[in-house]
């Protein structure tokens, strides 16, 4: 499990600095044809040399993530309070994540496209929804939880809550500042797109219109639309490159 899950977070980290890499491209050519989501990023991949090679991996280290996160859930995680029921819960919840994650790369690797771009899929899991009895409701509480996890992850990151996952008596003084930085301007960045996702879901919700959900890319291309131009997308671009980053750290520090 140990081997799987920093096998897992190295997967993570190079499909979040892909994403950053392509968003910092949207920023000022909007018009490539790009998916700046987990879609695009295992497009590029697959375009480079050993790219369905490299595929595979990366979907056979998501689901070592999914596995741990697995065993987490039952067996209780590491830390004090790792045999919570709370913890065990949220750990469930992270490995059918990842699960749903290393299927769609895993699906991408057998040439099925990973199920499309994620503003497709949020569009239409949005409008499924909203069809169902309720769906109004249901719509607007999974937006609301989604601006939860958001809020979660700023929280995380300012606090530097994810010091105490972290081997940080292996660390050198540099190292550990480093690493704080990236793991600060990478939560919170990951926190404002979460929050962002949840708002945009939110208004379909209640103006009843699908095509207001946006999935990670749309989310990003959003931000291109404040006052501040496409500056504020490479701010949050180069955010998620600190979290890919701070992913590659987890795999060599963090507590299994």
């Amino acid at each position: 499990m140990d081997r799987a899950a920093r096998a897992g977070f190295v997967a993570r980290g190079i499909i979040y600095l892909l994403i950053g890499i392509i968003a910092i491209r949207l920023a000022f050519h909007p018009g490539d044809g790009k998916q700046a989501d987990r879609s695009g990023a295992l497009a590029e991949i697959a375009e480079k040399p050993f790219g369905l090679f490299l595929l595979w991996a990366l979907g056979i280290a998501t689901a070592g993530m999914a596995l741990w996160r697995l065993s987490e859930a039952a067996f209780g995680a590491s830390g004090e309070d790792g045999d919570k029921a709370g913890k065990r819960l949220i750990s469930f919840g992270r490995a059918v994540f990842y699960g749903f994650v290393a299927y769609s790369v895993l699906s991408f690797a057998m040439g099925s496209g990973g199920g499309g771009s994620s503003d497709k899929k949020s569009k239409d899991i949005t409008a499924t929804a909203l069809g169902w009895p309720g769906g109004r409701w249901i719509v607007a509480i999974a937006g609301a939880v989604v601006v939860g996890v958001g809020i979660g992850l700023v929280v995380r990151g300012v606090m530097r809550k994810f010091r105490k996952h972290l081997k940080t008596a292996e660390m050198g003084p540099r190292t550990e500042r480093v690493v704080d930085v990236l793991g600060i301007a990478g939560n919170v960045s990951r926190g404002i797109l979460f929050g962002a996702a949840g708002v945009f879901a939110i208004v379909a919700a209640v103006q009843f219109e699908p095509k207001k959900a946006k999935g990670m890319d749309d989310t990003l291309r959003s931000f291109t639309d404040t006052p501040a131009g496409p500056w504020l997308l490479v701010v949050i671009a180069i955010g998620l490159l600190c979290f890919g980053a701070f992913s590659f750290a987890s795999a060599r520090y963090r507590r299994t």
